[in-house]
């Protein structure tokens, strides 16, 4: 659930990203759901920033980077 919050209200992931759990149509990031990404590929993209996605790190704690990783790893592996 701390990952759900954080993609949908703390780092608004849904603003740009397409995600079908959190009912997000963003075009302008990927869209999560055709690209599947695994943990470590999204916690890399939201540490260090990636394309016109900004970095997170010092945004967001280590905590809820993880947990938004985790959140959108398992969402798209079903």
């Amino acid at each position: 659930e701390i990952g759900k919050d954080v993609f949908l209200n703390k780092a608004v992931c849904s603003t740009c990203h397409t995600l079908a759990d959190a009912g997000s149509n963003g075009l302008l990031g990927p869209n999560l759901n055709e690209v599947r990404p695994d943990k470590m590929r999204v916690m890399n993209a939201v540490t260090n920033g990636i394309g016109v996605m900004p970095a997170y790190e010092g945004e967001l704690t280590l905590g809820e980077i993880e947990a938004v990783a985790h959140y959108v790893s398992t969402s798209v592996a079903n």
